[in-house]
């Protein structure tokens, strides 16, 4: 009777990842390659936008390229190789810096929008590119140092038999998803109170900021909605293995498959999301040095004296 279930769910999972899979594929490709077009040959000025966009294209192409492994993998017992180390390195380095690249983009809206005259010092594009080289750098030699680690896995390629709780697991969700998740979250919620703020002073320039509100609404939407089951599931899963609960870890197990189908989709829906948002932020962004200058003429000038709305952030 288990037998007959865990085949069923494995055929479900497969059928799951046909259907996500084969199409996120062929629509990935095409918006990624779009916008990778569109970054290196449209916008000829490099910026801040450009360089975190042309990291996360090049992160989400990565991933991509391993989903026909991963389904393959999924509907066969593939043994533990050369090929299998080497989609699980592409794996475990570009989905941690499709996250890393996301919380940067956030983070430098932030500060262009909360402190738009400090934003000349503390943001360039050389800036932007040594993090993110810094960021490629570190997740290179953690995943390497991951597959050190389970080395010695048994079982077939994303298939590990190991029921021993592995405390890398949990590293790597605290400092690659949650704590990046509480940045975007804190950064995207002052973004957009600071842009409801000024609709209420800007009534002529309200539709730009509406616009604005919701590009940031939707980008948060979808990274939580994307990559919160997945890492929530590793970490039921490490709760498991520590509790050493053998009769959950099949229902376990396919929790994550499944959430993990679904955090593979958003190497497609980033190339559309961000898109828009790189072609509307400059619009708008290009607006607030204008309110603090407002606001500065009583301070003399705002490096010297940070406005209200500085101090509270």
């Amino acid at each position: 009777m288990d037998n007959c279930t865990n085949s069923h769910a494995h055929g479900g999972i497969v059928l799951l990842q046909m259907v996500l899979y084969i199409p996120v594929f062929t629509l990935g490709i095409s918006l990624n390659s779009v916008a990778f077009w569109v970054f290196c040959c449209k916008i000829k000025s490099w910026t801040e936008t450009k360089v975190y966009m042309i990291n996360l294209i090049v992160a989400d192409s990565f991933l991509i390229f391993t989903l026909p492994f991963l389904l393959y993998f999924t509907k066969y017992n593939h043994p533990i190789d050369v090929l299998c180390l080497a989609i699980q390195n592409i794996c475990f380095t570009n989905m941690p810096m499709s996250i890393l690249i996301i919380t940067l983009i956030a983070i430098d809206r932030y500060i262009a929008i909360k402190f738009p005259l400090k934003a000349k010092i503390l943001r360039s594009p050389l800036k932007s590119a040594s993090i993110c080289a810094f960021l490629w750098i570190i997740r290179i030699i953690f995943s390497n140092l991951y597959r050190t680690l389970h080395g010695n896995q048994k079982g077939y390629c994303f298939k590990t038999e190991s029921l021993e709780p592995r405390y890398f697991t949990l590293f790597y969700c605290i400092s690659g998803y949650f704590i990046p998740l509480g940045i975007v979250t804190f950064c995207s919620v002052q973004i957009i109170r600071c842009l409801k703020e000024k609709m209420a002073t800007s009534p002529h320039e309200k539709k730009l900021f509406q616009k604005a509100v919701h590009i940031v609404s939707v980008n948060l939407c979808v990274f939580v909605v994307c990559f919160s089951p997945f890492h929530i599931s590793l970490l039921l899963r490490f709760a498991v293995e520590a509790a050493g609960a053998r009769s959950l870890m099949p229902g376990v197990i396919i929790f994550v498959k499944v959430s993990a189908c679904l955090a593979n989709c958003n190497c497609c829906l980033d190339a559309f999301c961000y898109y828009f948002a790189a072609k509307e932020f400059p619009e708008f962004s290009s607006m607030f040095p204008k309110c603090v200058s407002k606001r500065s003429k009583t301070n003399q000038s705002e490096e010297s004296q940070p406005s209200t709305n500085q101090v509270m952030a």
